[in-house]
């Protein structure tokens, strides 16, 4: 039996290693002489390229063998070390890998970050140009960064270094990104291309971190783009009038989904999370603050909870001032000011709505700030304290705004029972997308919960009038003027969801009408002002209103298939398959990573589903004619008194799932009675049939209205209280609600006599 290796080509330690592993695979893995050398040969390999040595692999060496106990408990074989490899691939992929240091991939990124400055430096050396910096440092003063900012300084920032850096650096990568969008591929090469990129997105999701997410994206655009690539160069059938006219149908539909696919990760990509900014300790350098709560048709009982909870605000008494803006103009309410003694604001005619009234409390008012609250929003002690910090910070400041909680469940959660348990339907664009906004000083005014320097809205003629959603609008006219947004991510003020699905439906019209006029009318991609991602902010905000016919195509395109025959996608299932599903996958992947938190992804389908048909024609007729429209002021505080079934609401989702069901029963007879090579196209449009099914499903179940009774709602608590019986007794409690009428307490017990 050999004992010793042959390494004349090393120096002496090294021989010794490699004959001593030469042996361990002669003597105690019973190789033979082919396998054993072809193991130190291995051996050498991994050293020469891997830092076996460091601590990763050591604790990798000392946990093999229960990770391959089906291979470690016999002797090796020739094929081993490919079985090796694919169970190493499965553990990766299906095996969380605790991390030690959480962060070492940032650690990673930024020491291939500095590699890439030192050839840039070497870049600009041979161009004989000045370097600049990659990024403009907008969110650390310039004492953090050691230096001073001089015009000299501030003028190489688009010096012809940097502009050919960024081309360069840009057209190598859009070069590479078109190389794997549309370099064709054959089955088992686009198999292999989606198994790779799959198999990377399984382990990076586990990597937390937002650099993990950023790679998810780049792996979901590439997928998706190479989709979207493929379907318009070799899906659409020409020769068929038919199958070009639904094929382009849907067609048009999937781009409009692309496209605010591509803006949405460009939007929550990076959430800013912003601080809160501390105010100074000096009172007196405080601004004064106009706080105002506008009103139209709401009862009394609706506003008297946001009234108090604005006179207990911790703010200077002499800065404060509270002023109710009745566009009802009813003397309860001016009995009611009066009461309390906060100013009543009234004008006299109604036009603009909303915006109007606001404009004509602008006239009446001199305050620094301006903070807005719609009548059922009920703002904290702390609201102020915590969002006016920032206006001290930047005088170029003219907007923060934080997220609109409700303490009331909404249609969807009263209806479906969730109440609590899912994330709400607007808690997606309060807690990522307008955290994200923020990162491109994009965040936009949402008409409540806010607070304005008066000095920039003025600056801008005022609120803005020309659309029914004078909120956005106004943000947009302040972004081109040059002013900044703030968003803080923390909830300082609660209020009440619509009651009724109809309600609910009837301000998402509104919303939808509103953003497409302005669309139309001061469209952000023109016009002078705005930053490139800020126009793509709200571009997306606006495009995304649209989704209503794309949805209805959505649910409809199938039936063309099953009930006409007409071929949509023109390819053959297997190949629809390999380029659809990765798409699918990774863009929900990517998303569900993303938005976790804040969304899930059958839900989203129900809310989106809900409301397509709804918006479809509000949002047509705006694109075609953007002046027409009204104000419609949505309902709070209304009662239901039966539970009922909405079907007017419901009865386009039934019509549709009625002929998804039709749909499904030709299916059914095309598998029995049509060609035999049409059945795996047959089965995958009967699971999408199915799949519109069960979220049409979802939709009708959300017209099934709840009883609502309660004129006060009550807000869950976990609080320990004392209770002071008639008889002088104390008693300990926990406080599980309260309301404007009550509270809920459990398991009084007696604590003294």
């Amino acid at each position: 039996m050999i004992k010793t290796l042959p390494t004349s080509l090393f120096t002496s330690p090294v021989q010794q290693a490699l004959s001593k592993r030469y042996r361990y695979a002669r003597e105690q893995r019973q190789m033979g002489r082919v396998a054993a050398t072809a193991y130190v040969i291995l051996v050498v390999l991994a050293y020469s390229v891997l830092r076996l040595e460091g601590p990763a692999w050591r604790a990798l060496r000392q946990k093999y063998a229960p990770w391959f106990a089906h291979i470690e408990q016999r002797p090796y074989k020739p094929a081993d070390g490919l079985r090796y490899g694919l169970q190493a691939s499965w553990l990766l992929i299906r095996r969380p890998i605790p991390l030690q240091d959480e962060g070492y991939l940032y650690r990673t990124l930024r020491a291939g970050g500095r590699k890439l400055a030192r050839g840039r430096l070497w870049v600009h050396h041979a161009l004989g140009t000045k370097t600049t910096p990659l990024f403009k440092n907008r969110f650390f003063s310039q004492d953090n960064q050691g230096a001073k900012t001089t015009p000299n300084a501030q003028s190489e920032t688009k010096s012809a270094s940097q502009i050919i850096f960024w081309l360069l650096g840009g057209s190598a990568l859009f070069a590479l990104s078109l190389l794997l969008i549309t370099q064709p591929f054959g089955l088992a090469a686009q198999f292999v291309f989606v198994f790779l990129l799959w198999s990377a997105a399984m382990i990076i999701r586990r990597v937390p971190g937002r650099f993990s997410s950023l790679l998810l994206i780049v792996l979901s655009l590439t997928v998706s783009g190479r989709y979207i690539w493929w379907r318009y160069t070799s899906t659409l059938n020409w020769a068929d009038s038919k199958d070009a006219m639904f094929g382009l149908i849907l067609l048009s539909a999937e781009t409009y989904s692309w496209i605010v696919l591509v803006l949405g990760y460009i939007q929550t990509a990076w959430p800013l999370r912003r601080p809160v900014a501390s105010l100074p300790a000096d009172t007196s350098l405080w601004p004064t603050v106009d706080l105002m709560i506008p009103t139209y048709n709401e009862d009394l009982s609706v506003v008297k909870p946001t009234v108090y909870a604005a006179l207990g605000m911790d703010w200077p008494k002499d800065k404060l001032r509270i002023h109710l803006l009745d566009d009802g103009r009813r003397e309860l309410f001016r009995d009611f000011a009066e009461e309390v003694g906060i100013n009543y604001i009234i004008r006299p005619d109604g036009r603009h709505a909303k915006a109007g009234n606001l404009n004509h409390a602008l006239t009446k008012t001199d305050g620094d700030l301006v903070a807005i609250f719609d009548c059922d929003h009920i703002p904290s002690r702390s609201f102020l304290q915590l969002t006016v910090g920032w206006f001290l910070k930047d005088e170029k400041l003219a907007l923060v705004q934080t997220p609109h909680h409700f303490f009331s469940p909404d249609p969807f959660e009263r209806n479906l029972g969730h109440f609590g348990k899912q994330p709400n339907e607007n808690t997606l664009f309060y807690g990522l997308i307008q955290d994200g906004n923020d990162l491109w000083n994009a965040a936009f005014f949402c008409g409540s919960c806010a607070v304005l320097r008066r000095e920039a809205v003025e600056s801008i003629g005022g609120f803005a009038v020309e659309t029914v959603t004078e909120d956005a609008h106004t943000a947009l006219r302040l972004h081109r003027k040059g002013y900044n947004s703030a968003y803080l991510r923390i909830p300082m003020a609660a209020g009440l969801a619509t009651e009724s699905l109809s309600a609910h439906i009837g301000q998402r019209i509104r919303w939808a009408r509103g953003m497409v006029q302005i669309f139309r009318t001061d469209n952000p991609l023109f016009g002078k002002g705005l930053t490139i991602f800020q126009r793509l902010c709200y571009l997306n905000a606006m495009v995304h209103f649209l989704a209503g016919i794309p949805r209805v195509i959505y649910l409809t395109a199938p039936l063309a298939f099953l009930l006409f025959h007409s071929y949509i996608i023109y390819a053959p299932a297997l190949v629809i398959m390999l380029y659809v599903l990765p798409h699918m996958i990774h863009a929900n992947l990517t998303n569900s990573i993303m938005q976790g938190a804040y969304r899930r992804t059958f839900w989203g389908e129900v809310y989106e589903t809900v409301l397509s048909w709804y918006i479809a024609r509000p949002t047509a007729v705006a694109l075609l004619a953007p002046n027409k429209g009204t104000f419609n002021v949505t309902a709070k505080g209304g009662l239901i008194k039966e539970g009922y079934f909405d079907w007017k609401i419901a009865t386009p989702y039934v019509v549709l799932a009625l002929l998804n069901l039709l749909g499904f029963a030709f299916g059914i007879w095309r598998l029995i009675f049509g060609p035999n090579d049409e059945v795996i196209t047959v089965v995958v449009t009967m699971l999408w049939v199915v799949y519109n099914l069960v979220i049409l499903g979802g939709a009708v179940a959300v017209a099934a209205e709840a009883r609502q009774t309660r004129h006060s709602h009550r807000v869950p608590a976990a609080l320990p209280v004392d209770v002071r019986g008639a008889d002088g007794r104390v008693y300990g409690a926990t406080l599980s609600d309260y309301s404007e009428s009550g509270v809920g307490l459990i398991r009084p017990t007696p604590l003294s006599e």
